[in-house]
């Protein structure tokens, strides 16, 4: 089928690809949408992959401050370049991770960060709680690894689908992050935040 030139220019309006390959992807996709955008996701979080390794010198310290001015946050997100650190989408994107922080009080960047004593004491306490409702061992370990995970996308920011939900399509702060990534054609890392509550330590 024939894919035109308005029909690209809508994907990537809707996911921000270069032309070639929202084009690539249509044509793959079979003028399906829906596919195509799964496809070019799927390309965009593969490169991301393989800019991990790369350094961030570079990057931006963007706030967000509510509007009782009661709660903030601050967030490091890195990046390669100076120039792409200068780009307003890439600080627009600071921006919103730095207003979800805000919102949610995220404990930790990532999941991987979360301390394993920490993970243990949950961890018993999700087991002792099934074993109180009479849950069979088998059973147990299911629920307790389903808990878990629910637990840690609570804790750790890149988790977290973004407060948002309507503007960002309810995609996580990684899902995002990476389609940045995708879309600078740079390492981006969410490198350290700070959540602010007046009255709290």
């Amino acid at each position: 089928m024939s894919i035109s030139a308005a029909d690209v220019k809508a994907l990537r309006d809707r996911t921000g690809a270069a032309m070639m390959d929202c084009k690539a992807a249509l044509t793959e996709a079979d003028g399906d949408v829906d596919r195509a955008i799964e496809l070019l996701r799927v390309k965009g979080q593969a490169s991301a992959a393989k800019r991990e390794g790369r350094g961030t010198n570079e990057g931006v310290v963007a706030s967000y401050i509510h509007a009782n001015d009661r709660v903030g946050a601050m967030v490091e997100v890195q990046c390669e370049t100076d120039f792409v650190s200068r780009n307003e989408e890439f600080m627009a994107f600071a921006y919103q991770v730095a207003l979800h922080v805000a919102a949610t009080a995220p404990r930790y960047v990532s999941s991987d960060e979360i301390p394993e004593n920490e993970r243990e004491a949950e961890k018993r306490v999700f087991e002792e709680k099934a074993r109180e409702e009479g849950k069979p061992d088998n059973v147990v370990e299911k629920i307790v690894a389903g808990q878990l995970s629910k637990w840690a996308s609570e804790v750790a920011l890149l988790d977290q689908a973004h407060v948002n939900a309507e503007k960002h399509d309810s995609k996580t702060i990684e899902e995002l992050r990476q389609e940045m990534a995708a879309k600078t054609g740079e390492n981006v890392r969410i490198a350290r935040f700070a959540y602010f509550r007046v009255g709290e330590e």
